[in-house]
């Protein structure tokens, strides 16, 4: 049975390309920086986000933890946004892995505040920790992009302060699509990106940590501490390549398909669509009405739909490549029939 999976873009397929690369693909052993498919895919990288270097790391996750780990030392404080994944859903490894404390400020649905980002800042006292780095996510898992303007104004305070910025971009192609700009004009505005192959590109794994070449060399080793040392990592690099090459730009696509979702579900009395957080491929929702959240979930599973269960009261369906029109229209049938149309 063919599931229709709307759980996250995570859940993306390799393409036949992909998949034929991947078999393909020249090998070395990257750890000593043999690997000329890696090379390719960083050099690519680095060229679309606009920055110096880029190192190939196997998780979104890893990359965040990575960027933090080579931009602070241990004690230091990091500004970010208390909904933010690194918050909130990366098993509080700011702690373990870099030994620093989270500052969380409050933001609009995802998008910050640069006065309120600028009053976290600590001053010199003997007893504060240092404020070594602020950390964005654009677009955020709320379904929200920061506009270009509020980026340029935090970047000017962080510079001011002599703070550098790490930007989760996991989704930044997203981002992009949204902003209807280059990938680069975002990425300007932060010292270190991070994004990944594995959403919406649909490479299999994989994300990007990209920055300066003195960064990236640095963070080369932090990789080497946390484990990420690959070796013929050609195999799933030459994948993160053609997603780099062939997937960005059908990302709006989704974008079209979210509001098409949401349009839909918005037209059953018993949902409330959160309609001001879709901006990118995600479409954020709640039940008016009071029902069994293992029920739904088992329902839409025995009917063919893969969904999460709420989180904070909200269900999230995620278009995706592999979900086409009339896949929407089969998972609002399902709906309807749980809620009784």
């Amino acid at each position: 049975m063919r599931y229709i999976d709307i759980r996250s873009d995570t859940v993306t397929l390799p393409t036949r390309r992909m998949r034929q690369e991947m078999f393909e693909a020249e090998v070395g052993d990257d750890v000593y920086g043999d690997d000329p498919t890696v090379k390719k895919l960083e050099e690519l990288a680095a060229k679309k986000i606009g920055k110096e270097a880029a190192l190939f790391v196997p998780s979104g996750t890893f990359g965040n933890e990575l960027a933090l780990f080579t931009h602070t030392r241990r004690g230091d404080e990091v500004i970010v946004d208390k909904n933010s994944h690194i918050m909130l859903h990366e098993v509080g490894a700011s702690a373990v892995i870099a030994g620093v404390q989270l500052r969380t400020y409050d933001s609009n649905n995802g998008i910050p505040d640069p006065v309120e980002i600028k009053s976290l800042i600590r001053s010199s006292n003997i007893h504060y920790p240092p404020t070594a780095l602020i950390c964005l996510e654009n677009p955020s898992g709320m379904g929200t992009v920061t506009d270009m303007d509020t980026l340029r104004e935090i970047h000017e305070i962080a510079h001011s302060y002599k703070i550098p910025i790490h930007l989760d971009g996991a989704r930044i192609f997203n981002a992009a699509c949204s902003l209807k700009v280059d990938v680069k004009e975002i990425a300007i505005y932060a010292d270190s990106v991070m994004f990944c192959l594995s959403k919406g590109l649909a490479a299999p794994i994989g994300s990007i940590l990209a920055g300066t070449r003195e960064f990236i060399e640095k963070a080369r080793k932090g990789r080497k501490l946390m484990g990420g040392g690959m070796r013929q990592a050609g195999i799933i690099a030459a994948a993160g390549i053609v997603a780099l090459e062939d997937m960005i730009d059908r990302l709006c696509e989704d974008h079209k398909n979210a509001r098409l979702l949401a349009k839909k579900l918005d037209g059953f009395k018993e949902i409330e669509v959160m309609k001001e957080r879709l901006q990118i491929n995600m479409v954020f929702f709640k039940l008016k009405k009071e029902i069994n959240d293992s029920a739904f979930v088992s329902h839409m599973f025995q009917n063919g739909v893969k969904i999460n269960p709420p989180e904070s009261d909200e269900y999230r369906f995620v278009t995706n490549k592999d979900v086409s029109r009339k896949d929407l229209d089969f998972v609002v049938k399902a709906v309807g029939d749980f809620l009784g149309y």
